[in-house]
């Protein structure tokens, strides 16, 4: 006699039954999850390393234009990172060389491509990109911003500064050229219209002083776009400090002739008494364009700066998808690279013919190479008009009457027409 088993229970053998029958089935269309691609495991033989081996020993000013330097240049800046970059290879996997970081991070600020077309030529994944990238520009930022954009802090630096622009542009006790640029970004999550310029895109804004050498002394980077352009320069640590008076720059006593230390910009910032900006259009008289020509051949600089970072660091010509903190990173990197290329291979990274030149026989002005390309960078808008102190339409008016007077040069009046 068979012993009584309820309804429940046999429901529930059955659906063991079933259950056991059915798991072996399954297991074929389990998705299995994977650490990484296979072919991404084998970097080493499908990236661009062994194109750039090649490159290095038959062609190395293509290996110069892949990376935007030379191959020392390259060398010497591997060797200061990569004690900040280096990873220990583990039981599941060899780490990315340093090597490999810095050339997909500085192909990256060279082309601007997106990290998922990236992964191809670096065999890198577009995820591990999004870390290495930023890691690398800041491992960059903290070994070179102390030799390569240190931003004068005695009254001896401003005037070596000073001494350049005097020698180089006629235009003494000059403490730097300011303008600053929009930085096309890609409109950051749930961030509205906090981030859209009056051009009618997503940006941040990349604030600059630049020095007689078309190197950056200081940058100021991610101001939202939205925020009018007067205020740009009203919220740097640059400005905060000018009106505090705490740059330490040279008192009148020390300067030349006496005049105001001064810095130089255009109509988008406002006028001070250490800073000078040209005099509006409209009818202007002779002396006042005598002076705006003059300012204008100093503020050349940072037009030139900004036009030579731009050609040679690409990723300003896209708009920028990262998040906000690491695009900061990238930008100011570019800056500082910059500046690390410009004094140790100014020969080959800024030609004579990369700037706007003047020929002061004629006054014709060449344009600089970077001038062929499209502008990619945006300008800021000019200021609305504020209330200006005496202080500062002094000092304009005292560098107005010095530029037509003692400091008139032989060839100003046929630049004027």
């Amino acid at each position: 006699m068979c012993p009584y088993v309820s309804p429940a229970k046999k429901r529930a053998a059955v659906s063991l039954l079933v259950l056991l029958s059915t798991e072996k089935e399954d297991i074929p269309n389990k998705r299995q999850r994977i650490w990484t691609k296979a072919w991404l495991q084998d970097h080493d033989v499908l990236s661009h390393d062994n194109l750039l081996r090649e490159l290095r020993l038959s062609s190395p000013e293509d290996y110069k234009s892949y990376l935007r330097m030379p191959e020392e240049g390259f060398d010497h800046l591997l060797s200061l990172i990569t004690p900040y970059i280096k990873k220990e290879d583990t039981c599941m996997r060899r780490a990315i060389t340093p090597e490999q970081r810095l050339t997909a991070t500085l192909r990256y600020l060279a082309t601007g491509r997106a990290l998922q077309d990236m992964k191809f030529t670096t065999g890198i994944s577009a995820q591990a990109l999004g870390h290495i990238i930023p890691e690398t520009c800041s491992a960059i930022i903290q070994c070179l911003q102390h030799d390569y954009m240190k931003f004068p802090s005695t009254t001896e630096e401003w005037l070596q500064i000073a001494e350049s622009f005097a020698k180089t542009w006629h235009f003494p006790n000059c403490g730097g050229a300011i303008d600053g640029k929009h930085i096309r970004i890609t409109a950051p999550p749930n961030s509205g219209s906090y981030y859209f310029n009056y051009k009618g895109f997503f940006s941040i804004v990349l604030l600059a002083v630049v020095n007689a050498q078309y190197e950056f002394l200081y940058v100021d980077i991610g101001k939202n776009g939205r925020v009018s352009d007067g205020r740009v320069i009203d919220q740097s640590s640059f400005y905060h400090k000018l009106r505090q008076n705490q740059l330490n720059l040279p008192s009148n006593s020390e300067t030349f002739r006496g005049l105001n230390f001064a810095f130089v910009a255009d109509d988008a910032f406002a006028l001070h008494e250490h800073v000078l900006k040209p005099y509006p259009i409209k009818n202007l008289s002779f002396e006042k364009k005598i002076f705006n020509y003059r300012l204008s051949r100093a503020r050349r600089v940072v037009e030139n700066a900004f036009g030579i970072l731009a050609n040679r660091f690409r990723v300003l010509h896209t708009a920028i998808n990262l998040r906000l903190d690491k695009i900061d990173v990238v930008v100011y990197a570019c800056c500082v690279l910059h500046n690390f290329l410009r004094k140790q291979h100014g020969g080959t990274y800024l030609p004579t013919q990369a700037v706007d030149t003047e020929d002061l026989e004629t006054g014709e002005i060449v344009p600089g190479d970077w001038r062929s390309y499209p502008a990619v960078l945006t300008n800021l808008q000019i200021g609305v008009p504020r209330n200006i102190t005496c202080n500062a339409k002094d000092n304009r008016e005292n560098y107005l009457r010095f530029f037509n007077g003692d400091g008139a040069v032989e060839w100003q009046n046929s630049r004027i027409v």
